[in-house]
């Protein structure tokens, strides 16, 4: 490029030469920076309430360990345990998510900004996220509903 210009016109200036490329990359530098970091604290996010989704419904299930000792002793089957455990898990889980939505809704102009070719009350988007937060409650609390079952209704009648 250099030479090409000082073959027209040696007294010229050049004081940047850069690709098309490089132009594009160090305009959109600082977004790509902010979406990266937002999707990491998404990603960590996103573990820290599956966390807290399998501690809370491991306490409940600790705590309800009499309970589910008396409706096993009574004849209660373990898919109904199994079921009752993990519908604990997913009631925590929507009531969080419908908050969740009605919370991102009313900050959805804030993140407008930062959205590319999406609109900030995305129906889609919403749906999605709903759908990967409730796989991730039930997963959460499948170590629990397991060990729930698992009970031996003698001992959980001794506990406590």
């Amino acid at each position: 490029m250099r030479s090409g210009v000082y073959s027209l016109d040696k007294d010229q200036a050049i004081t940047s030469v850069a690709t098309m490329k490089q132009l594009v990359d160090s305009s959109i530098a600082t977004r790509r920076m902010t979406l990266a970091l937002l999707g990491r604290f998404s990603a960590l996010v996103l573990i820290l309430g599956a966390i807290g989704i399998y501690g809370v419904i491991s306490y409940s299930v600790a705590r309800s360990t009499r309970e589910i000792g008396v409706r096993m002793a009574l004849g209660a089957p373990r898919e109904g345990v199994f079921r009752m455990v993990i519908g604990q898990g997913v009631k925590l889980a929507g009531t969080g998510i419908v908050i969740g939505i009605l919370a991102a809704l009313g900050l959805a102009r804030l993140m407008s900004s930062l959205l590319y070719q999406v609109s900030a009350a995305d129906l889609e988007t919403f749906m999605l996220t709903a759908i990967v937060l409730l796989l991730v409650a039930v997963t959460a609390c499948y170590i629990p509903a397991r060990r729930a079952v698992s009970v031996d209704p003698v001992v959980a009648l001794r506990h406590e």
